[in-house]
């Protein structure tokens, strides 16, 4: 009888460590494979994008600057339905208004406040909706400081550092994801 008290003891012991683990899994259920990244750089006073591959059927961009504090400020790009093509864009100026609009298929819809100053912020939070796509994050002060140490091709993608067209295409994928990369068998997490 104690050994199958025992057994059951130990049995629930193993159950309940099995159980507590899985608990504790703290990978959201939809996160992203690997680190997501869209490029940003500063050329003549302007803030620049470039998405990394081409996102397709965009109806919303979005910066938030600070998100969650009470600096926190955003600017919102809108096309009309089925959305347009974006690649790389130009998005603000360092005096705080938008880039100039060389007319293409986004138009500012939410600007940022009139005496906001990007420049001051820690981080960028950007996004797009419309293509199946990812968030990311960049930090302002790096882009600042280090866009005129790079080559005019080369953007900063966030953790993924600065990264030319030929590293963006032989590391998407491998070692991060553009913004509206599609997740292949190659960037799947692995099956648990």
């Amino acid at each position: 009888m104690a050994d199958i008290t025992r057994g059951v003891r130990a049995a629930c012991a193993a159950l309940l460590v099995a159980t507590a683990a899985a608990a504790c899994d703290t990978e959201a259920p939809f996160a992203p494979p690997l680190p997501v990244a869209a490029g940003f750089r500063v050329d003549d006073g302007v803030l620049r994008l470039w998405t990394g591959t081409p996102c397709q059927g965009v109806i919303r961009l979005r910066l938030v600057f600070d998100v969650g504090t009470a600096e926190s400020a955003e600017q919102v790009w809108t096309a009309p339905q089925p959305g347009v093509p974006v690649e790389r864009m130009d998005l603000l100026t360092a005096g705080g208004g938008s880039a100039p609009d060389t007319g293409g298929p986004l138009r500012v819809e939410t600007p940022l406040p009139a005496a906001y100053d990007w420049t001051k912020a820690a981080w960028i939070n950007f996004s797009v909706d419309g293509p199946q796509a990812y968030g990311a994050r960049v930090d302002v002060a790096e882009v600042l400081r280090e866009s005129a140490e790079h080559p005019p091709e080369s953007y900063l993608f966030g953790q993924s550092g600065w990264m030319s067209p030929a590293d963006v295409r032989r590391e998407n994928q491998r070692s991060f994801l553009t913004v509206c990369a599609p997740v292949t068998a190659a960037s799947a997490p692995p099956t648990r």
